[in-house]
C-alpha cells in the first residue's frame, strides 16, 4: 500500500501525539528523552497508521523501561537504541531472552565532548585530557567555586554514565563539575555562551543538529581502543563506576530500531515494516533540526516527511 493513502484518516490521530486512550493501542512505541529519538517515534507512528491501518501511541520512558515494556507486552518499539551504550539492555533481551529484536540498519553516530570555536580560540584547549590541568578548568567556573563546569548529558542516557566513567578515567573529575540536565537546557547555555563570547564545554553527537548551529570543536582523545574500555552501568553493578575505566574516545555507534518480539505474531505487517526500516545520519540529523530549531510540530512533521518520502516509507513495507 502506498504511504500517501490513509493519510487524511490519520492525520488527526497522528498531530494528537503522545496517547493515553482507554482502549489498547495495537503498537506502543516508547520514547526516551532526547530529539532525534523523538522524531523518528513520530514518523514511525505516522507510516504504521497510515500504511498498515494500525494505532499507534506514543509513550515516554527511560531505556530500561521501554526494553522491560517491550519484554512485558505493554510497549512493543524503542526507536533509537545505541549501541554500544545500551549493550548491556541489548544483551538481556536481545541476546539472552530473545524477546526484543533489532533491526539490522544502524544508523552511525559519534560521540565526543566539544567547545565552541571562540572557546578553543580563547584557552587554547585542544585535548580532552587538557580538563585535569586546574588553570584549565579555572576557563569554564562559572560560579566562582573553582572548578570548571561541563555537561555530560541527561539524567537516563546510558551514554551520561559512560561520561562519569571517562572523567574519572582521564581524572577531569577532580577539576570539573559534571552538570547533568536535560538536553534542552544544556543547549540553551550554549547558545547563550555563543552569543555572551563565554567558555562552555559539553557532550556533542551525532546525528544532531547543533553541529548546523554553531561552529564546534571537538576535543582530541587517544583512539578508540577496545582493551581500554571497561564500562559497566549501573543496572549491573551497583559498583559500577568504581570497577570501570574507558580512558579513550568512544568508538563509532549504531542507532538500531528494537521491537517486541511478540509483534511477529500479534503484528506481523508492523514487525516487518520496523524489520526493514532504514535511516541515515543525515536525514536523522535534519529531523532534529525541523523539530528543535525550526520548532516544528512532531506530528505535523512527521505525517509531512511520510508523504515526501513515499518512496522511502514504501521501501520498508518490501
Amino acid at each position: 500500500m502506498s504511504s500517501r493513502k490513509l493519510l487524511a484518516v490519520s492525520c488527526a490521530a497522528a498531530i494528537s501525539g503522545f496517547g493515553t486512550a482507554a482502549q489498547a493501542a495495537d503498537v506502543v512505541i516508547g520514547v526516551p528523552n532526547w530529539p532525534s529519538v523523538l522524531a523518528t517515534a513520530h514518523v514511525l507512528k505516522v507510516a504504521m497508521e497510515n500504511n498498515l491501518g494500525l494505532e499507534v501511541e506514543l509513550q515516554n520512558g527511560t531505556n530500561p523501561v521501554v526494553f522491560e515494556g517491550m519484554d512485558a507486552g505493554s510497549m512493543h518499539v524503542h526507536p533509537e537504541v545505541w549501541l554500544p551504550n545500551q549493550e548491556n539492555l541489548n544483551s538481556q533481551y536481545v541476546g539472552e531472552k530473545k524477546t526484543v529484536l533489532m533491526n539490522p540498519n544502524g544508523v552511525a553516530g559519534d560521540q565526543a565532548m566539544c567547545v565552541t570555536k571562540g572557546t578553543a580560540e580563547r584557552t587554547g584547549i585542544e585535548n580532552l585530557s587538557d580538563l585535569t590541568d586546574p588553570e584549565m578548568a579555572k576557563n569554564f567556573d562559572t560560579d566562582g567555586d573553582g572548578m570548571g563546569e561541563i555537561w555530560i548529558g541527561a539524567a537516563g542516557w546510558a551514554s551520561t554514565n559512560v561520561e562519569k566513567i571517562r572523567a574519572k578515567s582521564y581524572g577531569y573529575d577532580a577539576t570539573m563539575t559534571l552538570k547533568e540536565m536535560d538536553e534542552t537546557l544544556a543547549l540553551a547555555e550554549v547558545d547563550a555562551a555563543v552569543t555572551q563570547d563565554k567558555n562552555i564545554a559539553f557532550f556533542c553527537y551525532t546525528p544532531h543538529h547543533m553541529f548546523a548551529l554553531h561552529e564546534l570543536v571537538i576535543l582530541k582523545e587517544p583512539a578508540y581502543d577496545e582493551a581500554q574500555w571497561n564500562v559497566i552501568q549501573p543496572t549491573d553493578d551497583p559498583e559500577w563506576l568504581e570497577k570501570s575505566s574507558a580512558g579513550v574516545a568512544w568508538n563509532t555507534a549504531y542507532l538500531h530500531i528494537h521491537y517486541a518480539a511478540s509483534l511477529e505474531t500479534d503484528q506481523p505487517e508492523a514487525a516487518a515494516m520496523l524489520a526493514n526500516v532504514a535511516l541515515d545520519t543525515d536525514t536523522v540529523s535534519a529531523m532534529t533540526y525541523a523539530l528543535v530549531v525550526d520548532k516544528q510540530d512532531p506530528a505535523e512533521f512527521a505525517a509531512a516527511w511520510v508523504e515526501e518520502n513515499a518512496e522511502t516509507v514504501d521501501s520498508w513495507l518490501q
